[in-house]
This record gives structure tokens, C-alpha cells and sequence, in this order.
């Protein structure tokens, strides 16, 4: 399902349910230690997911294990971004030369709690989603908006290995099904001698509707030269 809004060169695995089949690999069984067992199903069903799109590759079955932050951590030269939410699991990898980097999110399509809503979005965009409400009240918008936020952390984190705020993005939700995040923090690391290296400024993704889920995903292919650029 998410495959309809990612470019084809991304190789994607997906379930709606918890795999039987499903294994963990050395070093996995150790990141689950502590987990309740649905929980710990949740996480085997996603690392096969993992593994299914690196096998689309051609990358041999590996350990999907965890760095800095919890990021997982893909074998050399790909990149790739897992999500999971209450009946959809999924994994979308790509070679590093097809994509500087991706991210994808998915959530269960309700309302978000109010308190939650107020601390993640931003003044400009809770007047757009009073707008786009008002165009298609059919879509929880303060949902997929939280959803974005989750994907553009994915696709930054990678590049920059540095946290950001979800005051840090600035998101613009569109009904076309594209969305636009304007990176706030670009000012915090473009100082000389941060040892970042320069990003897009702003992060396009898309977004769908779909079996009672809204999913996000975002593609960053190579930075097109300086211009902007976080950095450049």
C-alpha cells in the first residue's frame, strides 16, 4: 500500500498483521529484552519486513540492530526507514545512490489527543489544517500532521545525526496528497565547523488515506548542488 506513494526504485515490504514466521536474528533478540510479547511480535514482524525489501535488493538477510538514538541501523551503502501502528507494519530501503535518504510514518487514521496536538504543531500550521478541514473534514489532519513530523525526523536524523523539534519543521499538508516540510533548524547547524554536511532546506513527501491508516514517506535523492541547501 505504501508503495503507491514512494518512487519505484525503493523496494518496500508491508503487513497488516503480526507474522507467525517471523524471526529474530542475533543481536535482535537482545534489543527486545523487557518487551510484553505483543510488543516483541510487532518488532520480529517489522525486522522481516526489513529483510523482504533488502532481499528485493539483493542483500542477504542481516540483523537489523539499532545506533545512535534508536535509528536502525541498514547494511553498507543503503538507506531505509521502518514504521509500525496498529494493524500495518513496513520497511522501505534503497540503495545510497538512489536516495541520499527516506523516511516514512504510519499512524492509525483518529483524531489526535488535544494535549499531544498542541505541542507539536506550530501556529501556521494549525491555521492550515482549520483550512484544509474545512475543504476535506474527512481527513484527521492533526494526525497526518504528526505523521509527517515523525517522517521528516526519519529522513533528517541519517543526514545530520543531530535531534529535531517538531517546532523545528514547518509542515504544509496539501489535498493533492504532497506535503512540504521548511527545516527550521537549518540556522542551528550551517556554523562553520559543525561538521554537518549541507541538506535540502525543505523536505517534499507524500501522504495517503488509506484502510483506516495514514501513511507518510518521504524520498530524498543526492543534494542538487548549493542552492537550498541547509549549510550550503
Amino acid at each position: 500500500m505504501i508503495e503507491k506513494i514512494l518512487p519505484s526504485r525503493v523496494a518496500v515490504a508491508e503487513a497488516f498483521s503480526d507474522l507467525p514466521g517471523a524471526v529474530l536474528l542475533p543481536g535482535e533478540e537482545e534489543l527486545t529484552r523487557g518487551f510484553v510479547e505483543k510488543r516483541r511480535k510487532e518488532f520480529a514482524t517489522t525486522r522481516h519486513c526489513a529483510r523482504r525489501a533488502l532481499g528485493s535488493l539483493g542483500i542477504a538477510p542481516v540483523p537489523i540492530l539499532k545506533g545512535e538514538r534508536g535509528a536502525p541501523l541498514w547494511p553498507e551503502n543503503t538507506v531505509g526507514s521502518l514504521t509500525h501502528c496498529t494493524g500495518y507494519r513496513a520497511a522501505v530501503v534503497a540503495h545510497r545512490p538512489d536516495a541520499l535518504t527516506v523516511g516514512i510514518d504510519a499512524e492509525e487514521h483518529a483524531p489526535l489527543p488535544g494535549d499531544v496536538h498542541n505541542s507539536i504543531a506550530l501556529a501556521t500550521e494549525q491555521r492550515r489544517e482549520r483550512e484544509l478541514r474545512l475543504e476535506h473534514p474527512g481527513i484527521h489532519w492533526d494526525r497526518l500532521l504528526f505523521s509527517a513530523k515523525e517522517a521528516v525526523y526519519k529522513a533528517w536524523f541519517p543526514l545530520t545525526h543531530r535531534w529535531l523539534g517538531f517546532e523545528e519543521a514547518d509542515i504544509e499538508l496539501r489535498l493533492d496528497g504532497s506535503f512540504t516540510a521548511e527545516l527550521l533548524a537549518c540556522d542551528l547547524r550551517s556554523a562553520p565547523g559543525t561538521g554537518v554536511p549541507a541538506v535540502p532546506a525543505a523536505f517534499h513527501g507524500r501522504w495517503l488515506s488509506e484502510k483506516g491508516l495514514l501513511l507518510t514517506a518521504i524520498v530524498i535523492e543526492k543534494a542538487p548542488g548549493t542552492q537550498g541547501l541547509c549549510g550550503g
